[in-house]
């Protein structure tokens, strides 16, 4: 019985390897004649994984104009491990590089990995890839990957559009969907929607024979996917009024910005002195940004956001607007004005006295808004000269100063309007007064604006108190999905009293400082501004929007260094808003003086 037992164990042990054995033989037979691909393995073949970066999506401006696009670039990519016995010396010479460059390269290339690919010679244009294509077979470890770069058919628009450069490892360490070699977006409206533009990666797998060519794709590319190209933006900017102003501003230092009142949509985004940005794209990018960096008008500033400037006159309708809100202000106040012999503010024009509002505005009287802000800070109604100064601050505030906007570009600066905490560090709890802080009562001291600030400014006089959060994309792709909702912002002022200070400064334009600049049949209101500078000559500043009734454009300009408002900003501001409006220029003569004089 043992016996039997014994022989059934042993047939049953034999039967298992039986079937072990047939199934290595089927599998044998499998790989060996009917799977190709590990024929080809054994053949020396390798796997080679191929990134397949997506083309980043196309920005245009507001009519359709295509602002930025892509061109085809190359990356040459090596594994180390694979470099055997290659011809250095005819290598270095199809790249264009030295020999200490070459083992520079493939130093940093073997301290990244021996066995997985890294960028040996970046952004290689399709013309030298033509060249040194057919050749590639000669340099086994090394590939090519195809790229896009992107590219500007008017050199215009850079601070807007910013600029793509190399993922650092800080970003990569941060977030995964980054590897060494990616593109990201650095400024502007690259790095606002990186997420948009950027698209989706793709990967193909490749077989590769030892004489590094290409032999098909690993299993007829099943595993292979597909990269997905970003989606476009449509700008809120018109590009033909970009252009212009930038041409207008050339050989100025400053920045203007144009705001539609109604939906917030920013028409015009310029920064000055301004670059070429194509300058900043490929494998020149580093040098160029260098040259830019190091020059002394500093192009790469963003002045149009991240420059700080006091208002000066432009400021005067804020005080007004709170003076008639708080009822201390009305149209039957007036005010004495002595000229130059003013006390404690002189006034620098010859006029009328006593003037009410309006007529202060339109002659830009410094002393009668040295009374209105007194007035707010010692009569108000609140508690005390500092909570007067909480709540002018708050209603000064709420027209957009001294905070961010929330505009969809990156590194906005808040600008400054001092707080009462701050005086109290400066002077001392209960130890300062209206006096104290006069200079706010025309734009200076303390108060620090930018550009797009003093724009939305404008736009919040066009609406008579509310502004939508300016930015600068209109929708996503061909359907017009909107990117975001842009909130309304009400300001704490009245509506009512907006008629008051726009009927000031329709008078600024018509009969006041700005009178010499009109436009044939468009009524503009604004108000110009010298802004007294601590580090050189005053700044010269205009804001405005047009037409008086239903207005399309708000604008703001500032020209550094450059004196009087109606001498600079002034006519800039209007010839832009007479192009935008009418499509044409009628004053000739004041576009040649503009676009033919340089300020530094």
């Amino acid at each position: 019985m043992a016996n039997r037992t014994l022989a059934s164990r042993k047939q049953t042990v034999i039967a298992i390897f039986l079937v072990i054995g047939v199934i290595y033989l089927i599998r044998l037979f499998y790989i060996q004649v009917i799977d190709k691909s590990y024929a080809l393995s054994a053949n020396n073949n390798v796997l080679r994984y191929v990134t397949q970066y997506p083309a980043r999506g196309l920005i245009y401006d507001r009519n359709g104009k295509l602002l930025v696009y892509n061109e085809a670039v190359y990356d040459l990519m090596v594994t180390p491990l694979q470099v055997k016995e290659i011809d250095t010396a005819e290598f270095c010479r199809l790249l264009e590089i030295t020999y200490e460059g070459f083992l520079e390269r493939m130093e940093k290339a073997v301290k990244y990995s021996k066995y997985k690919p890294s960028l040996f010679e970046k952004q290689i244009s399709k013309e030298t890839y033509g060249y040194i294509e057919e050749k590639m077979y000669r340099f086994p470890g090394f590939f090519v990957q195809p790229r896009t770069l992107r590219y500007y058919p008017k050199p215009i628009g850079a601070h807007l559009f910013g600029y793509v450069g190399e993922v650092t490892q800080g970003l990569i360490d941060k977030n995964p969907y980054y590897k060494s070699g990616d593109y990201i977006g650095i400024s502007g409206i690259e790095k606002s929607y990186e997420n948009i533009l950027r698209g989706i990666k793709g990967m193909k797998i490749k077989m590769v024979d030892v004489h590094n060519r290409e032999v098909g794709s690993f299993q007829d590319g099943r595993f292979d996917s597909a990269a997905i190209m970003g989606q476009d933006l449509y700008l809120s900017i018109d590009a033909d009024l970009q252009e212009y102003g930038e041409l207008l501003m050339k050989g100025k230092m400053g920045s203007v910005v144009a705001i539609e009142p109604s939906t917030g949509e920013i028409l015009a985004f310029l920064s000055s002195p301004a670059y070429d940005p194509n300058l900043l794209v490929g494998r020149v990018r580093s040098k160029n940004y260098k040259l830019l960096s190091e020059d002394p008008v500093k192009p790469l500033i963003n002045r149009a956001m991240a420059g700080t400037y006091p208002p000066g006159s432009t400021f005067k309708m804020v005080n007004d607007l709170v003076g008639l809100q708080e009822g201390l202000l009305n149209l039957g106040v007036r005010y004495s004005c002595q000229g130059k012999t003013s006390s404690p503010i002189r006034c620098t024009h010859t006029h009328q006295s006593p003037l009410n509002v309006e007529v202060a505005i339109q002659q830009s009287c410094n002393p009668f808004h040295w009374q209105v802000f007194r007035s707010i800070i010692t009569n108000g109604k609140h508690g005390g000269i500092r909570n007067n100064y909480v709540t002018w601050r708050d209603q000064v505030m709420s027209l957009g100063f001294g905070h961010k906007l929330g505009t969809d570009l990156q590194f906005e600066l808040s600008g400054n309007i001092p707080s009462a905490e701050k005086y109290d560090e400066i002077y001392g709890k209960g130890h300062w007064n209206a006096m104290t802080i006069r200079s706010l009562s025309i734009g200076q001291g303390e108060i620090l604006v930018t550009p797009l600030q003093l724009a939305n400014y404008a736009a919040a006089m066009a609406n008579r108190g509310s502004y939508i959060v300016p930015h600068v994309v209109k929708y996503l792709g061909e359907k017009g999905k909107k990117p975001a909702e842009f909130k309304k912002v009400n300001s704490l002022i009245d509506p009512v009293h907006f008629e008051v200070a726009v009927e000031g400064m329709r008078q600024v334009a018509t009969l006041g400082t700005a009178r010499w600049y009109q436009i044939d049949s468009v009524t503009m209101c604004g108000k110009t501004g010298t802004a007294e500078n601590p580090h050189g000559d005053d700044h010269s500043l205009f804001m405005a929007f047009a037409p008086a009734e239903n207005p399309k454009i708000a604008i703001a300009v500032i020209i550094e260094n450059a004196g009087f408002g109606s001498s600079w900003a002034l006519p800039v501001a209007s010839l832009m808003i007479e192009k935008y409006i009418t499509g044409k220029i009628k004053r000739p003569d004041v576009e040649e003086h503009m676009l033919n004089t340089k300020l530094y």
